[in-house]
């Protein structure tokens, strides 16, 4: 249930019901509110000095001391965050909240100090350990000006993405894997169709490949938009997923209708474009949920998956198109993307732990009437304007890409060497047409 409660579907649900359908702990009516919120002077929260990281002597000795020194040290280079607030306001400018990101510091510490083989299976045996055996209260940190950064409860928080059982990443792994694999497969599924989209609209072959070239670059423009926007904590990761597939989805239908030569490229233009956010995404919502040591491991099997989607595109439309028509490739992927998402908006928690953290501090300031209960992410709003927000999501990656050399050779090297599907499918499908004809 907390899965489903996590989903868009829950939300919804959540939120046609006034909240009274699966609650979160702070909403039931049998929670106790840690004293340090519920009385923020009962407690004496900790400050940027103080804070320190739970031990990580699995190497060394002087492993634990290194790290306590990065992070107490003021001008440090460790920073737990991705952004930065006002430094003349705020004495915690660059302090995340404390757990949210330690597991993936000790990991990354660990990485870096390990020596021999020994050490690396050491640091992996602890990462691995999902659920300590004597969880630690989570003290919050508190500003200069009195406000209380909302935190997880414990070391072991099950709130956490990264304290997730394995059953539940499992399954948000899985949700990710078939999301990238039905978004990959829609550039090469059109590509049996190209020889039907010549013949009907009396097009060119190189016009005819627009269709898989147009998908290609929409998804390669998309994640400048559409990625950066995840990483605003009172966005988060979903509403970029579902929104955009559900569009995706439904361009499938206009798609497999189109009746000109424009109008099919135009929608398959579109339907890269909003297919992309997963592509480039899709890794920052698995390195939400595992740490540093394990993320390599996933992050193969999600590359693993975003390489059979193209792979899988021609064989699944191959043979439909030369038995019908060149329709049955974009029919093909409707029947595909629509139950992908309905998983998905029914299954896909929330991985960002910053946005997490923000509707558990408005929970808490609703619980306690104490407005002095905020997440880190409304203190790095806070201190910037909505010009600043949109530049630094939306006009920093274009500016980036533009102004890199780096950048710019790698793309143009790419585009310059990648072969051209369309002459090499095209042989691919009449030597399959000449199967079939013969096998019938």
């Amino acid at each position: 249930m907390d899965l489903i409660r996590d989903a868009p579907l829950g939300q919804v649900i959540r939120y046609l019901t006034g909240n009274k359908l699966l609650q979160y702990p702070e909403e039931k009516s049998g929670f106790e509110c840690p004293s340090c919120y519920a009385h923020p002077g009962t407690e004496k929260a900790a400050s940027r000095q103080s804070t320190t990281a739970p031990s990580l002597s699995f190497i060394d000795g002087s492993l634990e001391k290194e790290l306590e020194e990065d992070l107490t040290e003021p001008n440090n280079n460790l920073h737990l965050t991705r952004t930065e607030t006002d430094r003349s306001r705020h004495e915690l400018s660059k302090t995340n909240t404390a757990r949210s990101a330690l597991s993936r510091v000790g990991s990354r510490i660990a990485l870096e100090q390990s020596k021999t083989r020994a050490d690396l299976e050491q640091a992996f045996a602890i990462a691995s350990e999902s659920n300590p055996s004597t969880p630690e209260r989570v003290q919050p940190v508190r500003t200069a000006d009195g406000t209380v950064l909302v935190d997880w409860y414990t070391t072991n928080d099950p709130a956490n993405p990264q304290n997730w059982t394995k059953t539940k990443k499992g399954m948000v792994t899985a949700l990710i894997c078939i999301y990238t694999t039905a978004v990959y497969t829609g550039s090469a599924i059109y590509t049996p169709s190209a020889e039907g989209v010549m013949h009907v609209f009396g097009v060119s072959a190189t016009a005819a490949s627009l269709g898989i070239a147009l998908f290609v670059f929409a998804y390669g423009l998309g994640p400048l938009i559409f990625s950066p926007l995840s990483e605003i904590a009172s966005i988060g990761r979903n509403p970029p997923y579902i929104i955009t597939f559900a569009i995706f989805t439904i361009l499938c239908v206009p798609t497999a209708l189109a009746d000109n030569f424009a109008g099919l490229m135009v929608l398959r233009f579109l339907q890269g474009f909003f297919g992309s956010p997963i592509l480039a995404t899709g890794g920052a919502s698995l390195q939400d949920m595992f740490s540093l040591i394990k993320l390599p491991y996933i992050l193969c099997c999600w590359a693993a998956a975003a390489c059979i989607g193209p792979a899988l595109g021609p064989i699944i439309s191959g043979f439909s198109v030369a038995a019908m028509n060149w329709r049955w490739s974009l029919w093909e992927m409707l029947w595909l993307a629509a139950p992908v998402w309905l998983m998905l908006f029914a299954f896909l928690p929330e991985t960002y732990p910053e946005n997490i953290l923000l509707r558990r501090a408005r929970r808490l300031r609703k619980l306690t009437g104490n407005q002095n209960l905020k997440a880190q992410s409304e203190i790095n709003q806070a201190s910037r304007s909505f010009g600043d927000v949109v530049f630094e999501a939306l006009i920093r990656p274009v500016q980036l890409i533009v102004l890199d050399p780096a950048i710019v050779c790698s793309l143009l090297t790419k585009a310059l060497l990648r072969p051209t599907p369309i002459s090499i499918s095209l042989s691919a499908m009449q030597s399959s047409t000449a199967s079939l004809k013969s096998f019938r």
